[in-house]
């Protein structure tokens, strides 16, 4: 395989790498996909109801697939950070036709994930808000529309804490990117 002039390799793990990446960065870009799994694999746990903590919810036809593409995007979203301290984030793979080998401008690669940060930090807004205030009805037979106690609970601040810090590491592995 045939090595950009610009990237080393890791020893012994074959995995390609930009030069002079700081290991806080990369470190960095690396977290951002794990503090997005956990809140991710509850929203898979709610939509196939293990355990069941909204009762007698019955379900629209919408709402399982658009929990579950809810899931896919953001860590999705979550993933395109790592094109910051990988070659693919500045060029196409050559086996992808057509486009292999064009260079990626970095605000391509750093906008989805900025934009991913932020989508995720106002989600986490939104959820708050609406936990005080009602936007939509509740998923619980105990009128609430989160697990509002028990294993429940519990279970959703765990997964749903780390996704706070998407933003701060976001802007962490960008740091070589973008100004201060």
């Amino acid at each position: 395989m045939q090595q950009d002039a610009r990237t080393t390799t890791d020893g012994g793990t074959g995995v390609r790498r930009l030069p002079n990446v700081p290991r806080w960065a990369e470190v960095a870009a690396h977290a951002v996909p794990l503090v997005v799994l956990p809140s991710g694999l509850w929203r898979i746990a709610l939509v196939v109801e293990f355990p069941d903590w909204y009762g007698e919810h019955h379900w629209q036809a919408w709402e399982r697939p658009y929990i579950l593409m809810l899931t896919v995007i953001s860590e999705c979203l979550a993933l395109l950070t790592l094109g910051l301290i990988r070659p693919w984030g500045e060029v196409i793979p050559r086996r992808i036709p057509w486009l292999g080998g064009r260079r990626i401008p970095i605000r391509a690669a750093v906008i989805p994930a900025a934009a991913g940060a932020i989508a995720v930090t106002a989600l986490c807004a939104y959820a708050t808000l609406n936990h005080f205030f009602h936007f939509v009805p509740p998923l619980n037979s105990n009128g609430e529309w989160l697990p509002t106690s028990g294993p429940g609970k519990w279970a959703l601040v765990i997964c749903y804490v780390p996704l706070l810090a998407w933003g701060a590491l976001a802007r962490r592995g960008h740091g070589r990117l973008l100004p201060p």
